[in-house]
């Protein structure tokens, strides 16, 4: 029995109960995600209660899923509806990742098995983008965790950005000072144009991007994946060199909106190089 009254269970109980090995119940008690509910001051040993295995379930499934350690903490104690949104917005990131990885075969195989696709061709505007407020995250990545860190980075921007009060749009751009690749990680800046008044909160950072004049490319749902985005890249590039535009900037992708709203075809973001006037 607990202090209140409860029949607990010893840790190998509770761990063959819930399915969850000892290793990770220690993990999760570590956490903060599961802590036992007594602990015994002599012998340290863990008890649990009956009550815990819901959590314990619920817990289980998210790391079957793939949901990290710290994703969960900020998930599992939420209203059943904040949650269940929470857990949307996470599964759209993942499925996005999912489909670009599944995008980058076929483009790899057709070029294997079928000798290449037609190369796509775009067309290069100029346009003046107007000065912003936007709450930004710098985060380190490589090539293969770039969607899933872009994905958790825009929702932790604008989980905080709602509960301010502030407006937003489906629009967020990520900001590329230095190329990323298979090999190498590289910080990139994730950015959430807002309007309202925000206060800054841990590693969010609060500014006023200018105005800024760039050139850009459209590109669809189905083509915003590594290797074929490269072809706006270059196309905006070459539109850049040719014309003999100093940059002020590095190149960025602005996205019009989030990946599950769209279909393939629709327009998904801006391959963009600021500019000088």
């Amino acid at each position: 029995m607990t202090s209140r009254g409860i029949e607990s269970m010893t840790i190998g109980e509770f761990g063959r109960r819930s399915g969850l090995s000892i290793k990770a119940l220690r993990l999760y008690a570590v956490s903060g995600l599961l802590p036992p509910a007594e602990v015994d001051a002599a012998s340290s040993y863990r008890r649990y209660t009956a009550d815990q295995l819901e959590r314990a379930a619920r817990i289980s499934l998210l790391r079957r899923l793939g949901m990290p350690l710290a994703v969960i903490a900020e998930v599992i104690d939420l209203s059943e509806e904040e949650a269940g949104r929470r857990l949307d917005r996470w599964w759209a990131t993942e499925e996005a990742a999912i489909a670009a990885r599944r995008e980058s075969y076929i483009w790899l195989r057709t070029r294997w098995v079928h000798g290449g696709e037609p190369e796509q061709t775009y067309s290069v505007r100029v346009e003046l983008r107007a000065a912003r407020k936007v709450a930004t995250i710098q985060t380190v990545v490589d090539q293969q965790s770039l969607v899933t860190a872009m994905g958790s980075a825009e929702w932790e921007i604008r989980r905080h950005l709602e509960e301010q009060g502030a407006a937003t749009t489906g629009e967020h751009w990520v900001v590329y000072p230095h190329p990323v690749t298979p090999d190498s990680e590289t910080a990139i800046e994730v950015c959430v144009p807002y309007s309202g008044s925000v206060e800054p909160v841990e590693r969010i950072t609060l500014r006023r991007e200018p105005e800024r004049l760039v050139a850009f490319a459209v590109v669809t749902r189905d083509d915003c994946f590594y290797p074929r985005i490269t072809q706006a890249y270059e196309a905006v590039w070459e539109f850049v060199t040719t014309a003999g535009h100093l940059l002020s900037g590095p190149p960025r992708e602005i996205y019009l909106d989030s990946w599950d709203r769209l279909a393939g075809t629709d327009p998904f973001a801006l391959v963009a190089q600021p500019i000088e006037g």
